[in-house]
C-alpha cells in the first residue's frame, strides 16, 4: 500500500476498492472468465452442430450485450460461431467496460456455472475479490457490497481525526494497511492495532498511559456518561484479543483462523467508537 492510503490521504474506498476496479481486479478476473469458463467448455462438433462454446457466446451476446443473433461473429460458410473472434471481441470490451459495467458481466455468467459446466467459477471470483480487497462478492448468484459507504465514511474519518494523536492514528493506519494488504494481509494484526487504537485514545481521555482499556473504559463512564452497554461491548472484545486464545497470543492448531470479514468488522466497528468518543467528549 502506498503511504497515502496508509495515512489516509489517499480515500479509503480506493483502497478498498469501492466503486471502482484496479489493473490487478480485472486481469484475475478476465482469466477467471477464460479459465473457469470458457476452457470448461467443448469446443468440438460435426460443423452442421453449435459447439457448446458457441452456444454460451451466443447466449452472451443476445441476452447480456442485447445484440442482434445475425451479427455475432461467425464462419462464413456457416452460421457457427467463430467463438476465437468472439473472445476477442469480449476481451476488448472487458478492458475497456466500467468497474459496473464489469460487475454486470461477473454476475451474469454465474449462470452457466449453474446449468451448463462444472466450474469453480463463483469460488474463483470471490477469491479474486477477496485478495484484491474489492467490496462486492458473489452471494446467491448475486454481486453484494459487503463495504457499504458508512464504513468507509468511518474508517476515514478516524485516520483523519486523530491526526494530532501519532499513536491513534498510526494503530489505525496500520490495520487498515494489514487489512488491505494485497500481497501479504495480515487479519489478526489488523484486529490487534484496531482495539489498540480504541485503547490508546482511551489512554489519552483518561491522561493514564498506564491504564488498561477496561480501566479507562470504567472511568470514561463515570466521567463522561459513557453507556455501560458500550463499555462492556468493548471490555469484551478487548478480552476477546488478549485471552489464551486471542489475536495477541501466538497461534495454536485449534485457533479458528481470522479473515478478512473479521478484520473489516473489528476496524470499522472501533474506528465508529473512536469518532463516537470524540464527538461526545469533545475532545
Amino acid at each position: 500500500m502506498k503511504f497515502s492510503q496508509g495515512i489516509g490521504k489517499t480515500p479509503i474506498k480506493t483502497v478498498l476498492q469501492i466503486e471502482s476496479i484496479d489493473e490487478d481486479l480485472r486481469n484475475r478476473l478476465w482469466s477467471i472468465v477464460l479459465e473457469e469458463l470458457f476452457d470448461k467448455l467443448q469446443n468440438s462438433a460435426p460443423s452442421y452442430v453449435e459447439t457448446q462454446k458457441g452456444q454460451v457466446c451466443k447466449v452472451i451476446w443476445k441476452e447480456f450485450f442485447n445484440e442482434a443473433v445475425d451479427k455475432i461473429p461467425s464462419f462464413k460458410n456457416s452460421n457457427n460461431v467463430c467463438v476465437e473472434e468472439f473472445i476477442e471481441y469480449l476481451r476488448d470490451w472487458f478492458f475497456e467496460a466500467k468497474w459496473y459495467e464489469i460487475y454486470d458481466l461477473i454476475e451474469f455468467l454465474t449462470i452457466f456455472e449453474i446449468n451448463a459446466i462444472r466450474s469453480n467459477y463463483t469460488k474463483a471470483c470471490n477469491l479474486a475479490l477477496e485478495k484484491e480487497v474489492a467490496g462486492y462478492r458473489i452471494i446467491n448468484d448475486k454481486i453484494a457490497q459487503i463495504t457499504s459507504e458508512v464504513e468507509i465514511i468511518a474508517i476515514g474519518d478516524a485516520i483523519l481525526n486523530t491526526d494530532k494523536w501519532q499513536s491513534v492514528s498510526t494503530h489505525l493506519a496500520t490495520s487498515l494497511n494489514d487489512l488491505a494488504d494485497r500481497k501479504n494481509p495480515n487479519y489478526r494484526n489488523s484486529i490487534k492495532e484496531s482495539i489498540s487504537a480504541v485503547e490508546s485514545f482511551c489512554k489519552i481521555i483518561t491522561k493514564d498511559d498506564k491504564a488498561t482499556l477496561s480501566k479507562a473504559l470504567a472511568e470514561i463512564e463515570r466521567n463522561h456518561n459513557l453507556h455501560r452497554a458500550l463499555k462492556t461491548a468493548f471490555s469484551a472484545i478487548y478480552g476477546y484479543t488478549s485471552d489464551s486464545s486471542g489475536i495477541r497470543h501466538a497461534l495454536l492448531e485449534t485457533d479458528v483462523p481470522v479473515e478478512f470479514e473479521d478484520a473489516k468488522f473489528m476496524l470499522v466497528s472501533c474506528s465508529a467508537f473512536i469518532n463516537y468518543l470524540k464527538t461526545k467528549i469533545k475532545i
